[in-house]
């Protein structure tokens, strides 16, 4: 393509006397088909057909005289911090709020696919992605065991996911409500309830003589209840491929366990697939501690809870959690304030966009 025709209709009119040519249309060009035009002369103007607008060329570049004015279609994953487990044979932490708006893909707690958000360029959206809960650690007693810390909310504009549930700690504490609820501990303490649409309830912790938590709900099952010989396992989390991969995230924490008799790691809870943390162990009859484990990074998964009350033994945190973008790759994302942690890739004719940490503000152009 080696020039550039500006008017391809002109109509005749009659202001005062004078004829004037008025252009009705200006020749359409896609963005590429726009970069590659050759002789321009200051002054000629295009329509811009892959953004919508008007482009002028001011001697050097192309240059648009208006924002893209074609709205769009997101879809979006926005999973919230979960919870951490709980302290001394404490229950494991709920995984954070799983909601999701693309191709029939379900939310958490078996709600149903979100609608997708049309989005105008240039208009802002909110963005919070929140943090997992801290692990807590112990003192020599249960007089300074606690409950773990709640994960903490993800926002993308008006969505919200509710971070994860805790785990509760020794001697009847329950797990607390959140996205999905944290396991409760033992002495029969019930699991935290999740919320709808979001994500499932905690187990509940067993009532025997060894103590065995309940595992930390996951967005895809409730957490299993401890048992005899067996602290329960955290909640699957769900699968998603919105980013072009099968991956699944938001696992429940596992539970843990104290016992002074037999036993072995294999009694403690172990973490929901998607990322959910391994309860702690603690065989005072055969000085075997096993150490809980936190819930991956990036995936909103509940952390284990802690199965010794030793000085220094921490339960496991929850994940951070994450939100996902996708969008068509015509537009392209601005990062308009904040601290926005991120990273994009392209997928088929689509940009897939990952915020990983921080808050700010974004938009599209």
């Amino acid at each position: 393509m080696s020039s550039i025709q500006v008017d391809s209709i002109t109509e005749s009119t009659t202001n005062a006397g004078v004829t004037m040519g008025v252009p009705l249309t200006h020749k359409s060009y896609t963005t590429p088909q726009m970069n590659a035009l050759t002789g321009m002369g200051a002054g000629d103007t295009i329509y811009n057909s892959t953004q919508g607008t008007l482009y002028v060329y001011n001697g050097t570049s192309w240059n648009a005289m208006s924002a893209n004015t074609f709205q769009f279609s997101l879809a979006y994953l926005v999973i919230a911090g979960g919870g951490a487990g709980g302290h001394q044979h404490g229950g494991g932490g709920g995984a954070g709020g799983y909601r999701i708006a693309y191709a029939s893909e379900t939310s958490g707690g078996g709600g149903s696919t979100e609608s997708l958000i049309t989005v105008t360029p240039g208009t802002q959206y909110s963005v919070t992605v929140g943090a997992g809960g801290a692990g807590v650690v112990g003192g020599g007693s249960s007089e300074f065991a606690s409950d773990g810390n709640e994960g903490n909310d993800s926002v993308f504009g008006g969505i919200t996911s509710k971070g994860g549930g805790s785990g509760g700690q020794w001697n009847g504490h329950v797990g607390s409500a959140g996205g999905s609820g944290g396991g409760g501990a033992t002495h029969n303490a019930v699991g935290g309830a999740g919320e709808p649409n979001q994500g499932y309830a905690g187990g509940r912790g067993s009532n025997v003589s060894s103590h065995f938590a309940g595992g930390g709900g996951g967005a895809g099952a409730v957490g299993v209840d401890g048992a005899n010989v067996k602290a329960g396992n955290g909640g699957a989390g769900v699968e998603s491929s919105i980013t072009g991969a099968a991956i699944t995230r938001a696992g429940g924490g596992g539970g843990g366990v104290y016992t002074s008799g037999g036993g072995n790691s294999a009694w403690r809870g172990l973490g929901g697939t998607g990322g959910g943390g391994a309860g702690g162990i603690n065989n005072g009859g055969q000085n075997v501690h096993t150490v809980a484990t936190s819930g991956t990074v990036n995936t909103g998964s509940g952390g284990g809870g802690t199965g010794t009350y030793h000085n220094g033994a921490t339960s496991g945190s929850g994940g951070d959690g994450i939100i996902i973008l996708r969008y068509p790759s015509s537009f392209t994302i601005n990062y308009d304030a904040g601290n926005l942690v991120r990273q994009s890739n392209t997928v088929g004719t689509d940009t897939v966009t990952e915020l990983t940490a921080g808050t700010g503000t974004v938009s599209w152009s």
